[in-house]
């Protein structure tokens, strides 16, 4: 196996772990990783070297805002919640977690995962996102603030896509 394919199979726990809190679904979650792997290993000839979990990163990211575009034109259903009342503190904490996260804008919430759940540095995500590393910032203070306020219990701000 050539080093190349081996460091992508050494990035797919990283890239499950990213794609599930990122899609919020695991089925969704499964196949954006494997596309990501199909795209990334028939691409082999265009990673130029350099970091290659930035650049899967990306690829995921990207098969992603693609996924949630096809979603948008499709009626939307909404899932029955098991809001169980007899959860431990540490399972309705991870709930209310959950729910906070997914209130935020797609770009502030995927910032946010990659810095505090990856480990990536802002530079890293603004290569990620195609943007400047001030819009990271932005991106990461605002949904910070935004989670922290859910959290809280108070009524967070309208959304705002930066």
């Amino acid at each position: 196996m050539s080093a190349f394919r081996q460091s992508v199979e050494a990035m797919i726990p990283a890239l499950r772990r990213y794609a599930r809190a990122l899609a919020r679904d695991g089925d969704a979650a499964d196949d954006l990783v494997q596309d990501t792997l199909v795209r990334a290993l028939r691409s082999e000839r265009l990673f130029l070297g350099g970091d290659i979990r930035s650049w899967l990163y990306t690829i995921l990211t990207n098969l992603n805002k693609n996924r949630r575009r096809s979603l948008a034109r499709r009626p939307h259903f909404m899932p029955l919640q098991d809001d169980n009342a007899d959860a431990s503190g540490t399972e309705a904490e991870g709930r209310d977690i959950e729910r906070a996260l997914a209130t935020l804008v797609e770009e502030q919430r995927a910032a946010l995962l990659l810095v505090v759940l990856e480990g990536l540095s802002y530079r890293e995500v603004a290569d990620i996102q195609g943007v400047p590393i001030g819009t990271v910032m932005s991106r990461l203070a605002r949904a910070r603030a935004h989670v922290r306020a859910v959290l809280e219990g108070e009524r967070p701000a309208l959304r705002s896509v930066k």
